[in-house]
């Protein structure tokens, strides 16, 4: 008997949703088929293969097989993830303050790869392809040239180059998706949906270990991004950019985790946008609604590398110093010690970094972990020596003195900026999706709009 709600169209594949699910089915059925030798019957005969080269193909299989998972890791230890790549690639010129897009995949591969070894030298254990912002609907807003590139290409160069790191060392590698231009235009749904998609057949494509949703200040469009993602039948984190305040609709940080546990996130929590002292307050709150709700789950922190005590709801994009000068408020790397094992304590078990994070900030992440890690010390560690220990070799006395944890641990260290306030007032405009000001477009942004926009800041 056929439900009453079961389709008999003669089109089954009419959805993305189901398109997308028989791509991933057919691709990973092909690659299946290459590891065990099976041919297409399209393909021409191959020379009579040996006993000896069909074990080498087994033996590449069990290979593959060892790698442990995302999610096997966690449940084992702790995973170190890596750092920021839009603010630390803007610094050093290859991408762009405003769309933060990362055509530098395609434009500067080298400077993505050399960003990618640092982390992986600094302690990372996951190479996570730079495709923050990489949605076709992103890279083409507000006159972005990016889009010239393409969004495959650009998503596809990602992915290849965090593989290539990635196998230099013992790293999982991960695809990301973030916010969308389609979301905050109010497009709905299925607009909002179809970017992602696009992106996650890309991340199948080229092997991705586990996918993460990254960046949301809505909980309806990260439920949507998780559940494209999930179509992928890889694991599936996703970490939204909240405070303990909850999302821009007023959402609780534990409604938000409960809703995208319930949506199929095997990971959930928060990145950018709030410090770590505000990060882990708000996955607090988020483990609690979870735990409230009977719904076991892995939690992620990868937080801003700068101190945002003042911040308010939108976190640090509403600080008149952003994005180019946040540089007093930048982290030590003793912060990133008291950082990871508060995270560790609260029951974090992937903690990473985000935007103004750099590879030393991550260096002193593995460290502080670093017997919870099973004793594994990072390369960039042999030449740090822990809490200041190299110190014993400085030619000055004073400064030998401070070669021991209490002197850094206890330090309170100064700006240098006698006429600058400790502390700022965030602008707080309030706008939300789908309100006039956050309609996106593809044409750049006029004189006479930015006019118009700094007379309102006036008010």
């Amino acid at each position: 008997t056929i439900p009453a709600n079961h389709s008999t169209s003669t089109q089954p594949y009419k959805t993305g949703k189901t398109r997308s699910q028989l791509f991933v089915f057919l691709l990973r059925l092909r690659e299946w088929c290459t590891h065990v030798g099976v041919r297409s019957s399209h393909s021409p005969p191959s020379s009579s293969p040996s006993s000896s080269s069909a074990s080498r193909e087994l033996r590449k299989v069990g290979k593959m097989s060892e790698k442990k998972g995302i999610i096997q890791r966690l449940d084992e230890g702790v995973v170190i993830g890596d750092g920021g790549f839009v603010f630390e690639l803007e610094k050093r010129g290859f991408c762009k303050a405003g769309p933060w897009t990362p055509e530098a995949t395609v434009e500067n591969p080298e400077a993505v790869r050399q960003l990618h070894r640092e982390y992986l030298r600094a302690g990372s254990d996951v190479m996570q392809s730079f495709t923050f912002y990489a949605s076709d609907d992103k890279l083409e807003n507000r006159a972005n040239k990016a889009a010239a590139h393409g969004g495959r290409q650009v998503n596809e160069a990602a992915c290849e180059l965090a593989k290539e790191v990635a196998a230099e060392g013992d790293a999982l590698v991960l695809g990301g998706v973030s916010q969308t231009p389609a979301y905050l235009s109010g497009l709905g749904e299925e607009k909002v949906k179809e970017q992602y998609r696009k992106q996650m057949e890309v991340f199948v494509r080229h092997g991705m270990d586990f996918l993460l949703a990254e960046y949301f200040e809505y909980l309806e469009e990260a439920v949507w991004a998780v559940e494209v993602l999930k179509e992928s039948g890889l694991p599936v984190g996703c970490s939204m950019c909240i405070g303990p305040e909850g999302d821009m609709r007023g959402n609780s940080p534990a409604e938000c985790a409960v809703l995208l546990a319930e949506a199929g996130a095997d990971i959930v929590g928060v990145n950018c946008h709030f410090d770590p002292t505000i990060s882990l307050q708000t996955i607090k709150l988020m483990k609690e609604g979870c735990e409230a709700a009977g719904l076991k789950r892995h939690y992620m922190c990868q937080p801003l590398g700068f101190h945002t005590p003042d911040c308010g709801k939108q976190g640090f994009i509403d600080l008149p110093e952003f994005p180019f000068a946040l540089e007093p408020r930048i982290l030590t790397r003793w912060d990133c010690h008291k950082y990871a094992r508060e995270a560790y304590n609260l029951g974090v078990r992937y903690i990473g970094a985000c935007c103004g994070m750099q590879p030393y900030h991550v260096r002193a992440i593995s460290e502080e972990l670093q017997a919870e890690r099973g004793g594994r010390t990072a390369a960039a560690s042999e030449k740090h020596g822990l809490w200041g220990d190299g110190l014993r070799q400085h030619t000055k006395p004073w400064v030998r003195a401070r070669a021991c944890r209490e002197y850094w641990e206890n330090l309170k260290p100064a700006s240098g900026r006698p006429q600058c306030p400790s502390l700022s007032t965030p602008d707080n405009w309030g706008v939300k999706a789908g309100e006039d000001d956050l309609k996106q477009k593809a044409t750049e942004t006029e004189d006479a709009e930015i006019s118009a926009l700094q007379a309102k800041q006036k008010k």
